[in-house]
């Protein structure tokens, strides 16, 4: 009986401590949800719709190019903080060389992008500093929390998260209250706010520990940590792709438009993330949790189920007031409801990339991600094609885009798991000699 006891015990403070992380992870995601509607409205409305679609434009790059920043390094970082802690100080090192390293690799991309994207609409001083804060500063904070998760320190992570974003937040808000709205002077505002928010993460957040190099140890990893990388760039590519063509096909004004709309849809995620966090770090001890199909439709059911409710909940707020959330997102009040389906296929195909990290499959993610976003990128272009900044036509159709984003994720993902599953290491290996 004792022994039951012992073992009933372990279960439930098991149980236990999974529910107090997760509640801190919420609790990260709430405040930052609060935080992050003062934000978006603050500068939607301090800027012209033209100006807030460049500048989210810019800012979908700049998060693209952070992924490219560490070559994937952070991963290695993470895997040591879950599960081999006392390598943290080691890999911190050679994430800190390879992200030196990699900041040619970046400048070079970014001038690309601005040259190919940016240069007749905007200016460079403003392309370089939103760049730069993603890059530079934002990036390496996330690094912060990402340790921190690693760690179990989740409230800790959630605290970081939601003082970054309440930084940017205060920024936004003296910005909206001063004389001139510049692109320009909101970049550089933007810049600021983040390079604060990175200081304080890590002289506050990051864990104390012996930096050291062991370039053998580290460096060892060099092969997945450049898959997940690829990955990572490819997941970001495919999902902020929509950005750059509605800029590069239908102009700053439907940019714009599109920018407030994914901006709201974004909002729905935050939650689905954090509990993605607790699927990866779930799946990473027990590799066989996923295995059922009723658990697997009952979490994608779930999933779908918050991320529609949630943009449900903002489309009746601005039906009943548009006003609510200032004058420019009043002008994308009707695209809301219109988008309804959106959140949820778009948040199930990130939560679908999760997943393959979880198990190891970063190479097989990297291609699932291509093929998504080639896909996407396929469609996009022929929905834009009659785009009208005065219609909703084009709006709807994003609904079907992602339902097929959907399936095509969905299908490749779980014919990846189940093969992992069933014991195929071969084929993992074939695409990691590939890559």
């Amino acid at each position: 009986m004792q022994g039951l006891g012992r073992v009933l015990r372990g279960k439930l403070s098991g149980e236990l401590s999974q529910l107090t992380a997760f509640a801190h992870l919420v609790g990260g995601s709430a405040g930052r949800l609060v935080i992050s509607l003062a934000y978006f409205v603050s500068i939607a409305n301090s800027l012209s719709v033209g100006d807030f679609g460049l500048f989210a434009t810019a800012s979908a790059t700049g998060v693209l190019l952070s992924r490219i920043a560490g070559f994937g390094f952070v991963s290695p970082l993470y895997r040591a903080a879950t599960v081999k802690r006392r390598l943290v100080g080691a890999y911190t090192v050679g994430f800190l060389i390879a992200f030196l390293v990699s900041l040619p690799l970046v400048a070079l991309v970014a001038g690309s992008f601005y040259l190919a994207v940016f240069a007749p609409a905007m200016p460079l001083a403003a392309f370089a500093a939103v760049v730069a804060a993603e890059v530079l500063f934002w990036r390496p904070l996330e690094v912060v929390c990402i340790v921190n998760n690693g760690l179990g320190r989740f409230g800790r992570a959630a605290m970081l998260v939601i003082l970054g974003t309440a930084i940017r937040a205060l920024a936004a808000v003296l910005f909206a209250f001063a004389a001139t709205h510049s692109l320009t002077g909101w970049a550089l505002a933007y810049m600021g706010a983040n390079a604060l928010s990175m200081l304080l993460a890590y002289a506050l957040f990051y864990p104390r520990t012996r930096l050291r190099l062991a370039a053998r140890v580290t460096f060892a990893r060099w092969r997945d940590a450049l898959a997940v990388a690829a990955a990572e760039v490819v997941f970001y590519l495919q999902s902020e792709l929509d950005k750059l063509l509605v800029l590069s096909i239908g102009g700053p004004e439907i940019a714009g438009l599109y920018a407030i709309l994914m901006r709201l849809i974004d909002l729905t995620a935050l939650p689905v993330r954090a509990f993605n966090t607790m699927v990866v770090q779930r799946l990473m001890r027990m590799p066989g949790w996923l295995a059922s199909w009723s658990r697997r439709g009952l979490i994608e059911g779930a999933i779908a189920a918050v991320s529609v409710g949630g943009l449900a909940a903002i489309a009746l707020l601005l039906a009943i007031a548009p006003n609510a959330l200032g004058r420019n997102v009043a002008d994308a009040a009707p695209l809301v409801g219109a988008a309804l389906l959106v959140p949820a296929f778009r948040n199930i195909v990130e939560y679908h990339s999760e997943l393959l990290y979880a198990r190891g499959l970063t190479a097989i993610r990297a291609v699932i991600l291509a093929l998504v976003g080639a896909l996407k990128a396929a469609l996009l272009t022929l929905v834009l094609g009659g785009a009208d900044a005065a219609a909703t036509g084009w709006i709807v159709e994003l609904n079907g885009l992602f339902l097929a984003l959907w399936l095509a994720s969905g299908t490749a993902t779980y014919l990846a798991f189940d093969g992992r599953l069933r014991g195929w290491p071969a084929l993992r290996r074939r695409v990691l000699s590939a890559a």
